[in-house]
């Protein structure tokens, strides 16, 4: 008995010490869980301060679009902003470079469609305009005096969508897309000047010039004169509807009701036009594998002009001013083709994108004195 007295005590004291262990373990496993709760509310914690930092600026961009700019001085915009209401300027600037992402989206979307791209513009225009129509009904159609503009914009899409598929099917796009934007971005500015008593102020003019230059520097080697012929073609096209656009948004009550309302009016009138060409059976074969696809491409291309037709409306903005700022998306898309396509950047290339980006920085840092 005193031999397994003396045995046991070891096996108690191991035992005591297992149980000291599993106390502190225990005690241990506790901490660990109460210190993952405590990370964990961290962690919550890091991110709802991110929901209200995003809220915070999500209210100052809600702010800015929807209180009007208090300005002193002349019409053209020359005075300086009073009180917290911003200047009209930031809210241009805001929305004509939001809207240049979104454009560079769908561009994107149709670069990358697995079917002609006659019928993928046909088809964006056309489900953004049905997408466009229940919308209407809930914010509004546009006044009476807006239908001309309308009506002339989506006749001359026409002519957009046509020129613009030519210059791709003839040349690259990396040719088509910069020389199109860019001559298109500045054409508008000089007709605004010209025809919409627009005022730009000399220095701007710098900015607006650095753009242009770097756009039509992207135009690579090689280019064929029906290239270069369509993507000038292209330019005037977008000139000339961004300058009747511009004219009927400001007469128009709202510019985001301008905006939605053209998709329809654009959709139409280039359906009118393809069904015209015998291109029905081929969108009908095409529908069912591409709707999505130019569904989510139609949205895109609605929103970011409605957000141009909303910053062409703010006073002492010029349409040469939104009109450059939106070819931003210039870049994006240069950026977005080697991140996403594989595409070469190259030497060239981030040349041209940095004068752009030069030159956006130019015009927006003289329009803001």
């Amino acid at each position: 008995m005193h031999f397994l007295g003396l045995w046991l005590s070891p096996v108690q004291f191991l035992r005591s010490r297992l149980s000291l262990v599993h106390f502190l373990g225990s005690r241990l496993s506790v901490v660990q869980f109460l210190g993952s709760r405590l990370s964990l509310v961290q962690f919550l914690g890091s991110r709802l301060s991110l929901v209200h930092f995003l809220g915070s600026r999500l209210s100052l961009v809600q702010f800015l679009g929807l209180w009007p700019c208090r300005r002193t001085g002349d019409v053209a915009g020359a005075g300086r902003c009073t009180g917290v209401v911003a200047c009209g300027v930031l809210v241009a600037t805001v929305l004509a470079l939001s809207s240049a992402g979104l454009h560079a989206t769908w561009n994107l979307l149709v670069k990358t469609a697995r079917v002609d791209r006659d019928l993928a513009t046909w088809g964006q225009f056309l489900l953004g305009g049905l997408l466009a129509v229940p919308v209407l009904f809930v914010i509004g159609w546009p006044p009476a005096v807006a239908y001309p503009y309308l009506l002339a914009s989506g006749t001359v899409h026409v002519a957009y969508v046509t020129g613009l598929v030519q210059a791709y099917t003839h040349g690259d796009f990396s040719l088509a897309y910069p020389l199109a934007r860019g001559g298109g971005a500045l054409l508008a500015a000089v007709g605004g000047v010209l025809l919409l008593g627009d005022v730009i102020a000399g220095r701007q003019w710098i900015g607006i010039v650095l753009v242009a230059v770097g756009l039509v520097s992207l135009v690579g080697r090689g280019a064929s004169a029906a290239s270069i012929g369509w993507a000038l073609f292209t330019a005037a096209t977008i000139a000339v509807y961004t300058i009747i656009d511009s004219k009927g948004a400001r007469l128009s009550d709202d510019g985001l009701r301008y905006g939605f309302a053209l998709m329809p009016f654009a959709g139409t009138m280039i359906s009118v036009a393809q069904v015209a060409r015998g291109r029905a059976g081929a969108f009908r074969a095409a529908l069912p594998a591409q709707w999505w696809r130019w569904l989510l491409a139609g949205a895109f291309v609605t929103v970011a002009y409605s957000m141009v037709m909303i910053a062409v409306r703010q006073p002492g903005v010029a349409v040469g001013y939104v009109t450059m700022l939106r070819e931003s998306s210039v870049v994006m898309g240069a950026l977005a083709g080697w991140l996403l396509l594989d595409e070469r950047l190259g030497r060239h290339r981030l040349v041209s994108s940095c004068v752009i980006v030069a030159g956006l920085i130019t015009l927006i840092a003289f329009a803001a004195r």
